[in-house]
């Protein structure tokens, strides 16, 4: 599906209506926002400082929420007295987001808006996001799944339109390992590596990953401090703010793109096309059945752990493990948007 036709869909979704924005001031609600001022009834742009985001966090929010000129309200609270959520349990974002996400409801109420949406993408569905979980829960709508887009298509629309966003907004906790404690010396040493190694590197997006005392670093523009004299500059740092060791990830961050399904050629049946994709969670085939029904005849068996959809004559199987398989599509494309159909309905275990 071309992107003209995505952002019609996008734009037909917040049509009149009154929405509240989940806002980070990153691309996919940078985007969401701007379709949502131009078109929706009434618009609202709320971003939640939970105490846990990079420095530049709200800065940033007001900044780009100004260029859009959406109505926006910061709300700030410390998560880190939450002992639920400062424990690091593996669902740590879910619990984050149910948080976010039940004020955020809050301030929808007390605003008489219809909807709360968020910037949920096609990719994100294909990543292990348990916090996704809270958007069904809850009944948060995300357009830009229902529109089809990715994050990728996202931030080349944005750079089409003249659009800034901020590239760093993910919550810091999710660089302390899960099941040790979050608390204010980990996130204020996490800030204070991130920010000098930007200032070293030029680059946008750094992440300085803490496990149990170690720091992990993994930046884009590596080459930058591929020198001894920087990195026993950063080792000296790191380590004057906490860290025992200080390790560096040569790997190329942020420069692959994952395809949404990947082709696989039916060995035992001449012209028949089938693609496939392996999602990084297990999935509940009880209430994925419940939803797929939506779309079409169902049959499912929890006691094998698979959940199998007919639509418009393409099958899609759907295996407790992650497996997608959809066979019967006309080609790649076909596939891309049977599971953009599909992912919204699949429940995973948490």
């Amino acid at each position: 599906m071309e992107t003209t036709m995505k952002l019609n869909i996008l734009k037909e979704e917040l049509r009149d209506k009154k929405v509240l924005v989940a806002f980070s001031g990153g691309a996919d609600s940078t985007l969401l926002a701007k379709i949502a001022e131009e078109v929706s009834k009434d618009s609202l742009a709320v971003t939640i400082d939970n105490g846990v985001m990079p420095n530049d966090f709200i800065e940033s929010a007001r900044n780009v929420a100004d260029e859009i000129g959406i109505k926006h309200r910061i709300l700030k609270e410390d998560f880190c007295l939450d002992e639920s959520f400062k424990s690091n349990p593996p669902n740590r974002c879910y619990v984050c987001k149910n948080k976010m996400y039940s004020k955020l409801e809050d301030i929808r109420a007390e605003e008489g808006l219809d909807e709360v949406v968020d910037g949920t993408n096609v990719s994100d569905l294909l990543e292990d996001r348990p916090g996704t979980m809270v958007n069904y829960a809850k009944k948060i709508r995300s357009p830009l799944v229902k529109a089809g887009f990715t994050a990728e298509e996202v931030r080349e629309l944005l750079g089409s339109m003249g659009m800034n966003y901020s590239p760093s907004t993910t919550c810091l906790a999710t660089r302390i390992s899960k099941n040790s404690e979050i608390t204010p010396k980990k996130i204020n040493r996490i800030k204070y590596a991130e920010s000098l190694l930007k200032g070293l590197t030029g680059s946008t997006v750094v992440r300085v990953r803490d496990n149990e005392d170690t720091a992990l670093i993994e930046v884009e523009k590596i080459d930058k401090i591929l020198n001894r004299g920087i990195l026993q500059h950063i080792d000296s740092e790191l380590r004057a703010v906490g860290f025992r060791r200080v390790t560096l990830d040569i790997g190329d961050y942020g420069g692959s793109k994952k395809e949404i399904v990947v082709y696989k050629p039916c060995k035992d049946e001449k012209n028949k096309i089938m693609f496939e994709t392996e999602l990084p969670y297990q999935i509940n085939i009880k209430s994925t059945c419940e939803e797929l029904k939506k779309l079409g005849s169902v049959k499912c068996s929890s006691q094998m752990g698979i959940a199998m959809l007919e639509t418009d004559g393409r099958n899609v199987t759907i295996f407790k493990k992650g497996k997608i398989v959809a066979r019967r599509v006309v080609d790649r494309a076909d596939a891309e948007k049977l599971l953009i159909e599909v992912l919204p309905h699949v429940r995973r275990v948490i």
